[in-house]
């Protein structure tokens, strides 16, 4: 393996330095994911809910057993909400907290691509590589979100480049250490983190076949050791775990360590009970979800081939990898666009030798420029049709977003056909760069502010607290986890996985003990027939739901409403 060229002494990619290209690349990453922060509050599918967990740690203290509301709350581990409540304890500032973790995992893996496909290649094919991954649709759609996925990419990246530069770079067993340490604390975050020690399995075969560009280190029972490394992670979390549930006895917790170890890996892998697809979805999600990368597949498979054929080992591990984890995740029924969303720094950096080659070629030109022009036309057009005619489709939409949202989509889209006017088919990779930044500066800038008060419920919960009064106590029945984190002063829930019978009954026995000071907050179906809506007051629309508040008077004594199932058992993003 030659050794990595010196960054000062690099070949520039446009600029006279390479430093100075790293550098202004670095700082035009930072505001693509991150401008916006602080503009919103959480939005569901899950960041209301992990930001309320997060936010009881730090109310209560209790760090091992996370709660949403008075129950616990199993189905993740807390590690990703551990980062949430530790940026909030730095920043002081919610808005600004939940999101930084995802933001830190994403600027960690975009510099981990780039130094590696450095010491692979050179710094004209990483920095090319780096910024294909950053304006891939999917890495900048959901790292600019705050769930664990993202999270778990940045520690799988990690995991993957200590590994990689011990098996390719190497040897060199601290670096293998750190691999595995990280892929532990992937485990950690989201049980699907020890994927990344599959790397491995590639790398016996390339190394048994004498691949080239390979390093054969010998260490015995430093291999062993490495490994071990991987338990650590693990262990510091589990064994405080099961030590407290087994020390205090609680049927609470020991019901969530079974639920967390099993329930939500195992079982849930094995027997999904929602998000079934055909055993081909991610071949869909990778084809629309990683446009423009997934352009470059045409040109790129043939060349990967070839450069297999002559044994090139930088290719077959990454390459191998991603073949392995779309194996793993497809052989599940149940299958989610982020689940191989780790996958994408991977491909980025196989793509990293091939890209100043395939971004002179005219058919990818060709091919990013058409993908510009569609979207931004389609943006346009829609826009154009949903300001001046107002069609059915766009009333449906106009439901649960702002209508002001299509002069969001109108400037995005108008914007996106200048750039595509300028930079035509010879410089089609610099305007899909373009349209990119202009795409997510305005809709972190403009759309975050717009859309946050219906999708974060906190218009709704404004106005329950001012239908109630300052004083008066609200009760939350059929509630999500938006409405609690958004609700103003005093507020009481009875149970979050409890059937709508069951909360409304608690909720009716609380109103009952002070009538006059309490109020009920609930969803339209939860009440069913047993609240009078002319005594009731209507609070709002809010995450395609309708919500009510009623005082005791709007009761009707000894009804049950019927059992009710929500079929949105979440949220859309």
């Amino acid at each position: 393996m030659k050794p990595c060229t010196p960054l000062s002494r690099a070949r520039p990619l446009w600029l006279r330095d390479a430093r100075w290209e790293l550098l202004l690349f670095g700082v035009f990453a930072l505001l693509l994911l991150g401008l916006g922060i602080g503009l919103r509050d959480p939005w569901p599918s899950d960041e209301p809910r992990f930001a309320l967990v997060a936010r009881l740690m730090v109310e209560h203290g209790q760090w091992l057993f996370p709660h949403r509301g008075h129950e616990l709350y199993p189905d993740k581990p807390p590690v990703f909400m551990w980062l949430q409540a530790l940026a909030y304890l730095v920043t002081g500032n919610w808005r600004v907290a939940f999101l930084l973790p995802s933001l830190a995992a994403a600027l960690t893996a975009l510099a981990l691509v780039y130094d590696l496909a450095r010491r692979l290649w050179n710094h004209r094919s990483a920095l090319l590589a780096t910024a294909t991954l950053l304006v891939t649709i999917h890495f900048t759609y959901q790292m600019r979100n705050a769930q664990i996925d993202p999270l778990l990419l940045g520690w799988i990246t990690f995991a993957n480049y200590g590994l990689l530069r011990h098996l390719l770079l190497g040897p060199s067993w601290r670096w293998f250490a750190a691999g595995c340490f990280f892929a532990g604390v992937g485990v950690a975050t989201k049980g699907v983190g020890v994927l990344a020690l599959l790397m491995l399995i590639p790398y016996l075969i390339a190394r048994r076949g004498h691949w080239h560009q390979l390093a054969l280190p010998s260490g015995g029972w430093r291999w062993v050791g490495g490994l071990a490394l991987f338990l650590l992670p693990i262990l510091g979390w589990l064994l405080p775990m099961l030590l407290v549930a087994h020390a205090d006895g609680d049927p609470q917790h020991a019901e969530y360590v079974q639920n967390i170890l099993f329930g939500q890996t195992v079982h849930r892998y094995a027997t999904p009970t929602g998000h079934i697809h055909s055993p081909f979805y991610f071949l869909g999600i990778i084809v629309v979800d990683w446009l423009p990368l997934s352009l470059l597949l045409p040109w790129a498979l043939p060349a990967w081939w070839r450069r297999l054929k002559r044994r090139d080992a930088r290719l077959l591990l990454p390459l191998g990898w991603i073949v392995l984890v779309l194996l793993f995740f497809s052989f599940s029924p149940g299958k989610r666009d982020v689940y191989i969303l780790p996958a994408l720094p991977m491909t980025a950096l196989a793509l990293a030798p091939l890209l100043p080659g395939l971004l002179r070629r005219r058919g990818v030109r060709v091919a990013v420029f058409a993908l510009t022009l569609l979207l931004a036309g389609a943006l346009t057009i829609a826009a154009t049709l949903a300001i001046h005619r107002h069609p059915a489709w766009a009333g449906k939409i106009e439901q649960s977003l702002d209508p002001q949202i299509w002069w969001l989509l109108l400037s995005i889209g108008v914007a996106g056909l200048i750039v595509a006017a300028f930079t035509r088919v010879r410089r089609a990779p610099l305007g899909w760069l373009l349209f990119a930044s202009i795409l997510w500066t305005l809709y972190g800038l403009w759309g975050y502010p717009m859309l946050n008060g219906d999708r974060s419920a906190r218009d709704v919960m404004a106005q329950a607290r001012a239908i109630a009064g300052p004083q008066a106590e609200i009760g939350l029945l059929a509630w999500k986890e938006q409405n609690l984190l958004m609700a103003q002063g005093p507020t009481s829930e009875f149970g979050f996985l409890k059937p709508w019978p069951q909360q409304y009954a608690e909720a009716i026995a609380w109103q009952q003990q002070a009538p006059v000071h309490r109020w009920v907050f609930s969803l339209d179906e939860a009440m069913g027939t047993c609240v009078n809506r002319h005594h009731a007051a209507y609070v709002g629309h809010a995450n395609r739901r309708e919500w009510w508040m009623f005082r005791a008077d709007a009761v009707m004594p000894g009804c049950v409403p019927a059992t009710y199932t929500d079929e949105d058992a979440e949220d859309t993003p």
